[in-house]
C-alpha cells in the first residue's frame, strides 16, 4: 500500500509569495517545466533520460514547487498534449493531471474499467483529496516513454459520488487553482500507488471506486496492473530509480532555479550511484528511522512538501496567514538524525545527523523569491520529520524503486 492512501503526510501546505496578501494553498504547487532537448540550469544539454526541473512562480505563485513538463498521448497514437507545471513529488506514486490542463487530449484517453464499470480514485493527501477517473495514456518525460500507463484525471467526475473513507472530509482539490499545479508526478520508491491494499479484500480498504454510468460509485478491488503506476517503472530502460539534483541557493533564496531529474540508477554514465553517498534503506513508503528532539520518529525526503515540517514548541509560529510556518527572530537550525528503516527498533542511534535551516517565514515569503532553502512549518505534535524541498537545494538525491517483489533490491534513498 502507499503513503498516499494510508499516511496523509505527502505535503502539508504551500504559501503564496505575495508581499501584500499571501494565501495559504494546497501543498502541490506549480513552477516552470522543461522537456527533452532542454538544458539544465547550468546550460548542459540533457540526455534522453533526463528532464529539466524548475522552481519558479508557476501556476499559483507558490514557493518551493519543483516542476517538469509531461507529454500525454492517446495510447499508440500521435494525439498528444504537452502539459507544463507538473509537480515532481518524491513521496507519492503515479501521475495525476487536472482535467482542464489536459483538455486537448482528454477525450482520446481510454477509461480503465473493472467488471465493465468505469474506474475512479479518491487520492488522499494531507491537505485534501483528489477525485477523478483512471485512464490510460502514453506518458513522455524528457526522452523516456511509459506506454499504456494508468493515470488519474482529476476533476472530470461528479463530486457527489465520494462519500466514504478518507474522502468523506477534507478539502476537495479538482483544479489547477486547488492544486497549485497542473498535476502531480509521483516518482517515489513504490511502483504502484496502492499495491496489495487495493488488490486484496476487503474492498473497504481500497481508494478505488467502480462507477456505473459515472455515478453510484462504490469501493472496489483493482489489480495492481490497473492501478495508477509510477511511470518510471514502465520505462523500457532506466526504470529502477530516479535522481533529483538541484543547485545550491543563498539563504534569502532565488526567484527561479533549475535542476535535473534523471531516470535510472547505474544504467548509464550519467546516473551512477557514487560509493561515497549515504544510502538508507526505506520502508515501502520511503520512510527512514529518525531521532528528533530526543524522540524516536520517522522521517522522509519529500520534494512534494514545500518546506521542512516538524514539531518544535521552542520555535515561534508566524502570525496571520503564515501561522502554519515558523518565524524565529533570526535564522536557526534544527538537527535530525536519520538511519536505515527498521520497523522493530525505533530511532536512529549511530545514524547520520542532518541540519534543517529555519528562517523567518513571513520575511522569506515577502521577498519575491520562489526558491527558499530555509522555509519550515509546524506539524502541531505529529511524530515525524518531513524533509521537504529545502533539503534538496545543493544536493543530488537518489531514489531506488522497490523491486523486492520480483527478487530485486528493496527501496532506498541516498544523498
Amino acid at each position: 500500500m502507499s503513503r498516499t492512501h494510508s499516511r496523509l503526510f505527502r505535503a502539508l501546505g504551500a504559501f503564496g509569495l505575495a508581499a501584500a496578501a499571501a494565501a495559504f494553498l494546497a501543498a502541490c504547487g506549480g513552477g516552470g517545466g522543461g522537456s527533452s532537448g532542454a538544458s539544465a540550469g547550468g546550460g548542459t544539454q540533457l540526455a534522453a533520460n533526463q528532464a529539466t526541473v524548475t522552481v519558479g512562480r508557476g501556476v499559483e505563485g507558490v514557493a518551493n514547487i519543483p516542476t517538469v513538463s509531461v507529454t500525454i498521448c492517446a495510447p499508440g497514437t500521435t494525439a498528444c498534449q504537452t502539459v507544463d507545471n507538473i509537480q515532481v513529488d518524491t513521496e507519492s506514486f503515479g501521475l495525476r493531471l487536472a482535467s482542464t490542463a489536459a483538455s486537448q487530449v482528454l477525450g482520446s484517453l481510454p477509461k480503465e474499467t473493472v467488471a465493465g464499470n468505469p474506474l475512479a480514485e479518491c487520492t488522499a493527501f494531507a491537505d485534501g483529496f483528489t477525485w477523478g477517473s483512471i485512464r490510460t495514456a502514453d506518458v513522455k518525460i524528457g526522452g523516456k516513454t511509459a506506454a499504456s500507463l494508468p493515470i488519474q484525471i482529476i476533476g472530470d467526475m461528479s463530486q457527489g459520488a465520494v462519500l466514504t473513507g478518507s474522502c468523506s472530509s477534507g478539502a476537495l482539490e479538482l483544479t489547477p487553482a486547488d492544486l497549485g499545479a497542473n498535476g502531480i508526478l509521483g516518482v517515489g520508491v513504490a511502483t504502484s500507488d496502492c499495491g496489495t491494499l487495493c488488490a486484496n479484500p476487503p474492498a473497504g480498504n481500497s481508494s478505488y471506486y467502480a462507477c456505473p454510468n459515472g455515478a453510484n460509485c462504490a469501493q472496489t478491488l483493482v489489480p495492481i496492473a490497473q492501478q495508477v503506476t509510477n511511470p518510471v517503472a514502465k520505462f523500457a530502460g532506466d526504470n529502477n530509480g530516479v535522481i533529483l539534483s538541484m543547485p545550491g541557493i543563498a539563504p534569502s533564496g532565488q526567484a527561479t532555479v533549475s535542476g535535473t531529474l534523471t531516470f535510472g540508477l547505474n544504467t548509464q554514465a550519467n546516473n551512477a550511484l557514487p560509493g561515497t553517498v549515504a544510502k538508507l534503506s526505506t520502508n515501502p513508503f520511503g520512510d527512514v528511522n529518525a531521532t528528533f528532539n530526543g524522540s524516536a520518529i520517522t522521517a522522509f525526503f519529500d520534494s512534494g512538501s514545500n518546506a521542512y515540517f516538524f514539531s518544535d514548541n521552542t520555535l515561534p509560529n508566524c502570525t496571520g496567514n503564515a501561522s502554519s510556518f515558523y518565524c524565529p527572530p533570526s535564522a536557526v537550525t534544527r538537527p535530525v538524525t536519520v538511519a536505515n528503516y527498521n520497523g522493530t527498533t525505533p530511532g536512529a542511534a549511530g545514524g547520520l545527523q542532518l541540519s534543517m535551516a529555519v528562517g523567518n517565514a513571513s520575511q522569506l515569503l515577502a521577498n519575491g523569491n520562489y526558491a527558499l532553502n530555509d522555509l519550515a512549518g509546524n506539524l502541531g505534535g505529529s511524530s515525524f520529520v518531513d524533509l521537504g524541498m529545502p533539503f534538496f537545494y545543493g544536493r543530488t538525491v537518489y531514489y531506488g524503486l522497490d523491486q523486492s517483489s520480483s527478487g530485486g533490491s528493496g527501496p532506498f534513498v541516498a544523498f
